[in-house]
Order: structure tokens, then sequence, then C-alpha cells
């Protein structure tokens, strides 16, 4: 196993798309993207890619991906968009959804054409990217609704770019019907994807199942999927491994129904976090918050914002006096990331509870929604 650390650079992306093409063709051990060090497990052989991933407690959970899944994957990517293509790059390569991008375009032949993403997403880079493509190739590009608001936007060359290619998928984040509606009146032609790392990525375009996928939905409402895209399992979980992929099929943890043969997707059946396209587990960040000086509880949520779909917020109950903001956020920065960081703060005599005690989420979501942004939006996202 082979862990490859990504800064968003061409030239570390470039590293890594050497040691995919390796594993997939199996002259090459196994790829951990992201990370500078691997899990300590034994990797079976035919897995291809480790996607570390975690769950609504925060916990990392280690996906293995096997090569025949990842083909399979791509493979009917390429059979729904049309043919075989040119892609940009232009995600997170240690994201499954910037993975599969990387190998789809190995499978077609050429590897893609990368974006320079280390200070973020910019659509000036986007547009030399796609400058770097060849005439008459398909062009293939897989984005987030946030990057495609921003292209939007721009209104410019950005804008130009993107309604030369031959099909935008976007995911990683709901895509409000609004944005879609705007990115096709600009001729844009948008593909929403549905999927998650034990799927290789988007499994469902435009609600309806890739070739081979299988989805159906449980007793309780969750979404089960299956077909020869789903990963092998938990890296060193057993466990977890039994649980989620009982019989074949993977349990989501999204709740949604089948409408007309198209799959809808309702929301997430716990309270994860999805903004701008990366995960954010609410527990996590309440862990780090409640461990700083002067805070005696805090409840974090997501409240709805047209551009990132969800921002994080926290309210938080003072053990003192009112703790500094900036501190909190640069506390979250440093233990969970950026994305995590909550761009609004409400500071409470005590949470709303319900039930036993149990902090009412959507209360505190309710009072959040009502409470303003404080900080500009990080253009480094």
């Amino acid at each position: 196993m082979r862990a490859l650390a990504v800064d968003g650079t061409p030239e570390s992306v470039e590293h890594l798309i050497g040691a995919l093409a390796a594993a997939l063709d199996g002259s090459g051990p196994a790829v951990v993207p992201g990370l500078a060090e691997g899990p300590a497990a034994e990797v079976p052989d035919d897995v291809a890619v480790v996607i570390a991933t975690s769950g609504s407690t925060g916990e990392p959970k280690y996906v293995m991906l096997t090569a025949a899944a990842l083909t399979a994957s791509a493979r009917a990517t390429e059979a729904r968009l049309g043919g075989p293509g040119r892609w940009v790059l232009a995600l997170p390569a240690d994201h499954v959804a910037g993975v599969q991008v990387v190998l789809r375009a190995l499978l077609a032949g050429q590897p893609p054409v990368v974006q320079d993403v280390r200070e973020g997403f910019r659509p000036a880079g986007f547009v030399r990217a796609t400058r770097r493509l060849p005439h008459g190739a398909r062009r293939y590009v897989s984005l987030v609704p946030t990057q495609l608001l921003r292209i939007l936007a721009d209104a410019g060359a950005a804008l130009h770019a993107l309604a030369g290619y031959d099909a935008v998928l976007v995911g990683g984040a709901a895509l409000a019907p609004a944005l879609r509606e705007r990115a096709e009146a600009a001729g844009i032609r948008v593909v929403t994807t549905y999927g998650m790392s034990e799927t290789c990525g988007g499994c469902v375009y435009d609600g309806v199942p890739l070739d081979g996928v299988d989805v159906r939905v449980a007793e309780d409402g969750r979404l089960l999927l299956g077909g020869p895209t789903l990963a092998r399992g938990y890296l060193g979980d057993p466990g977890l491994t039994a649980d989620s992929f009982a019989g074949g099929w993977f349990r989501t943890g999204d709740v949604g129904r089948i409408v007309d043969g198209r799959v809808r997707v309702l929301g997430r059946a716990d309270d994860m976090i999805v903004t701008g396209g990366e995960k954010v587990a609410p527990a996590a960040v309440e862990r780090v918050l409640a461990a700083q000086p002067g805070v005696g509880a805090a409840c974090v949520v997501g409240v709805p914002d047209p551009e990132w779909g969800s921002l994080v917020a926290a309210a938080v109950v003072p053990s003192g006096p009112v703790p500094d903001e900036v501190a909190l956020r640069d506390a979250v920065r440093a233990a969970e990331g950026r994305a995590a960081v909550p761009r609004r703060f409400l500071f409470l005599d005590e949470l709303p509870v319900r039930g036993i005690g149990k902090p009412d989420r959507r209360a505190v979501a309710a009072l959040l929604a009502l409470t303003p942004v404080h900080i500009p939006n990080d253009p480094t996202r």
C-alpha cells in the first residue's frame, strides 16, 4: 500500500496519476491518496485504491476499492455520457470523485488535464485548463455545485468554456433546481450524480442508475445500492463491513424514494453537513469547540446557503465571558480543516433540548438561520 499526499498542485497530482495507473493494471501497490502515511493494515491483492472518509461521528474509515469496481464505474460512466473523451481534473485528487476523473481519463487513453487548485478553485484557472484540451475530442469535467456557481457568476470566459463541454458532472452536494436551470439556460450540459466512496463515486446519474447498478429502498427508507461498483469493504474493520455491505447491498446513510424509475434522494438520515462539496461531521466540530476555554456546550448544524449548499453554524453556551470567535474558528480549522470552520456563531444561555435532554438540532438550526454570517466567504475554498 502506497500513501501519497496531494496538495492540489499539478506536480503532486502527476505523481498520483502514475501511482493510480500502476495500481489499476496491477503493476503497483494499492494507493491511499491524500495521506502522508496509510493505515497499518494489510490490503487484499485485488484492492487498487483506499479512500479515507468518515461518518457522522468523525471517526476515520478506509474504503477499499478494487480495480474491477473502479473499472466498472468508469466504463459505465463512459457509456452513459456517450463515449470516451478527455477530462479536466478540477476537484481535489484525494476525494473519490477526483480519483474517478483520473481513472476515467486513463481508461480513455490519456491522463486528465490538471487544474491547479492549491489555492482553491478559480474560474480563470479552469479556463486555462480547458484551453489545454485538444480540439475535436469529447470534453468532460466533474464539479461540485459551488464551483458551478462561481463559473456562472463569472459570466465570462469560464462560462463560455464550460458550455463547450459534452457533459458536466455535478455532485458532492445537492444541486439546487434554480442553479441547474441557470446552468442549462447558459448552454451547460449538466448531469447530476449521486454516490459515495463506497460505490466508487457517482453511480446514479440524473436519478437513473448506471448500467449494472441496482437501487432499492429499505423498510426504514434508507437507500440500498448494489452492483459491480461496490467497494470491497472497510480496511481493518470486518464488523463495519458486514453491517454496511450485508447481502451484497451497501446500506447508505440517505433516505430516498424511487419515483417513475428515478432515484430521489430526500436527505441524510443523520446530521452530516455538506458544504461546498465537503463533508463535515458536526460531532467532530462540537468536540473541538467544547474543548476550548470558556465553552460550556456547543451544538453544530448546517444551515441553507445558496452558494455552499449548507453553512457550518454553531450555537455555543459560554461557561463564563463570551469566548473569542476568532480563537474558536482557529481551533476548528487546526483540528478539522477549513471546511469545518463555523461561519455563524450564536451564543446562548442554554441550548434548546428535547426528549431526555438531547440538543434539539432542528430548533438550533432555526435560530442559526436567522443569525448573520460574521466573516466573509473564504476565497480559498
